[in-house]
Protein backbone atom coordinates (compact mmCIF):
# COMPACT_ATOMS: atom_id res chain seq x y z
CA UNK A 1 0.00 0.00 0.00
CA UNK A 2 1.27 3.35 -1.02
CA UNK A 3 1.30 6.47 1.71
CA UNK A 4 -0.23 9.47 0.72
CA UNK A 5 2.12 11.95 0.13
CA UNK A 6 0.24 14.92 1.05
CA UNK A 7 -0.71 13.21 4.50
CA UNK A 8 3.33 12.35 4.89
CA UNK A 9 4.17 16.06 4.31
CA UNK A 10 1.27 17.23 7.15
CA UNK A 11 2.25 14.36 9.49
CA UNK A 12 6.08 15.50 8.97
CA UNK A 13 5.17 18.97 9.39
CA UNK A 14 3.17 18.11 12.79
CA UNK A 15 6.09 16.06 14.53
CA UNK A 16 8.34 19.04 14.52
CA UNK A 17 5.99 21.42 16.07
CA UNK A 18 3.25 19.52 18.01
CA UNK A 19 3.61 18.85 22.13
CA UNK A 20 2.08 21.05 24.67
CA UNK A 21 5.50 23.01 25.07
CA UNK A 22 6.97 23.04 21.47
CA UNK A 23 5.08 26.01 20.23
CA UNK A 24 5.76 28.30 23.24
CA UNK A 25 9.23 27.53 23.32
CA UNK A 26 9.28 28.50 20.07
CA UNK A 27 7.59 31.81 20.75
CA UNK A 28 9.84 32.09 23.51
CA UNK A 29 12.96 31.55 21.00
CA UNK A 30 11.86 33.72 18.24
CA UNK A 31 11.72 36.81 20.00
CA UNK A 32 15.21 37.24 19.04
CA UNK A 33 17.70 37.06 22.43
CA UNK A 34 18.85 33.53 22.84
CA UNK A 35 17.97 31.99 26.66
CA UNK A 36 19.34 29.68 28.65
CA UNK A 37 18.16 26.64 29.77
CA UNK A 38 16.61 28.31 33.43
CA UNK A 39 15.72 31.19 31.81
CA UNK A 40 13.17 29.05 29.40
CA UNK A 41 12.51 27.39 32.96
CA UNK A 42 11.26 30.63 34.23
CA UNK A 43 9.53 31.51 31.39
CA UNK A 44 7.81 27.82 31.24
CA UNK A 45 7.60 27.35 35.11
CA UNK A 46 4.55 24.14 34.75
CA UNK A 47 7.13 22.16 32.37
CA UNK A 48 9.58 19.80 33.90
CA UNK A 49 13.14 19.66 33.14
CA UNK A 50 13.20 16.64 31.35
CA UNK A 51 10.18 17.57 28.90
CA UNK A 52 12.07 20.81 28.02
CA UNK A 53 14.96 19.06 27.84
CA UNK A 54 13.45 16.11 25.14
CA UNK A 55 11.49 19.08 23.74
CA UNK A 56 14.67 20.97 23.26
CA UNK A 57 16.67 17.81 21.92
CA UNK A 58 13.83 16.93 19.12
CA UNK A 59 13.98 21.35 18.13
CA UNK A 60 17.85 21.22 17.85
CA UNK A 61 17.76 17.90 15.54
CA UNK A 62 15.03 19.10 13.09
CA UNK A 63 17.95 21.90 12.98
CA UNK A 64 14.72 24.05 14.40
CA UNK A 65 16.73 25.78 17.37
CA UNK A 66 20.45 25.91 17.94
CA UNK A 67 22.07 24.91 21.05
CA UNK A 68 25.62 26.83 21.70
CA UNK A 69 27.79 26.11 24.79
CA UNK A 70 30.50 27.77 26.00
CA UNK A 71 33.69 26.98 27.27
CA UNK A 72 33.64 27.92 30.56
CA UNK A 73 33.12 27.10 33.97
CA UNK A 74 30.15 26.76 34.74
CA UNK A 75 29.19 26.36 31.52
CA UNK A 76 26.55 28.25 30.20
CA UNK A 77 24.85 27.20 27.34
CA UNK A 78 22.24 28.79 25.16
CA UNK A 79 19.44 27.90 22.75
CA UNK A 80 18.20 30.57 20.04
CA UNK A 81 16.44 29.89 16.92
CA UNK A 82 17.69 29.09 13.65
CA UNK A 83 17.22 30.83 10.41
CA UNK A 84 15.30 27.55 9.69
CA UNK A 85 13.38 27.93 12.35
CA UNK A 86 12.25 31.23 11.68
CA UNK A 87 10.38 30.13 8.74
CA UNK A 88 7.95 28.74 11.63
CA UNK A 89 7.12 32.10 12.60
CA UNK A 90 4.40 33.03 10.13
CA UNK A 91 2.52 29.23 10.94
CA UNK A 92 2.52 30.13 14.64
CA UNK A 93 1.41 33.37 14.69
CA UNK A 94 -1.60 31.88 12.84
CA UNK A 95 -1.99 28.91 14.69
CA UNK A 96 -2.12 31.36 17.68
CA UNK A 97 -4.70 34.14 16.35
CA UNK A 98 -6.56 31.00 15.45
CA UNK A 99 -6.06 29.66 19.54
CA UNK A 100 -7.05 32.92 20.26
CA UNK A 101 -10.55 33.26 18.33
CA UNK A 102 -11.08 29.67 18.78
CA UNK A 103 -11.50 29.95 22.57
CA UNK A 104 -12.91 33.12 22.56
CA UNK A 105 -15.85 31.49 20.50
CA UNK A 106 -15.74 28.49 23.06
CA UNK A 107 -16.13 30.96 25.89
CA UNK A 108 -19.20 32.83 23.91
CA UNK A 109 -20.99 29.09 23.32
CA UNK A 110 -20.58 28.72 27.30
CA UNK A 111 -22.17 31.83 28.10
CA UNK A 112 -24.99 31.09 25.38
CA UNK A 113 -25.56 27.59 26.62
CA UNK A 114 -25.34 29.06 30.79
CA UNK A 115 -28.06 32.01 29.24
CA UNK A 116 -30.24 29.55 27.77
CA UNK A 117 -30.61 27.03 30.65
CA UNK A 118 -31.38 30.01 33.22
CA UNK A 119 -34.14 31.03 31.03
Amino acid sequence: MQKNPVQCQFVAALDSIVGKWKPIILYHLLQGKPLRFNELRRLLPDITQRMLTLHLRELEEDEIVKRVIYPQIPPKVEYSITEYGRTLAPILESLHQWGKAHVERKQLKKAENEQNETD
